[in-house]
């Protein structure tokens, strides 16, 4: 079977990480979620910025917006892609798995400081 070296495995955690939370949470992908669902934000009372989410369509915008909403089920896809792509044409996609480790990190350090 394929051997993994450590620091790779960790890369390719930070990756999946960051491309799953790049699908189902940012802004810069809202226009893969659009077509199936609204999001809009308001500030409530206490200043906090609170989303919610309206839903479009009938039953495969259903499947759609669960599908692209649900950080598990995006958690799984974008694991496979990432791994695939690493073990099939690694030269084009190591650099694209570094930099999505590196900003994984990065927002993960973030929220630490954060608190």
């Amino acid at each position: 079977m394929w051997q993994i070296p450590w620091i790779t495995f960790i890369l390719l955690i930070l990756a999946s990480y960051r491309l799953t939370r790049l699908i189902v949470f940012d802004q810069i992908t809202s226009f893969i979620r659009r077509p199936f669902l609204e999001e809009k934000f308001e500030q409530d009372a206490s200043g906090f910025v609170v989303a919610t989410i309206e839903e479009k369509g009938g039953r495969f915008h259903a499947f759609m917006r669960d599908l692209l909403t649900c950080y598990w089920c995006v958690g799984v896809w974008s694991s496979v892609a990432i791994t695939l792509a690493y073990l099939l044409i690694p030269s084009i996609a190591f650099p694209v798995i570094l930099i999505l480790a590196i900003a994984g990190a990065a927002g993960i350090l973030e929220s630490f400081v954060r608190g």
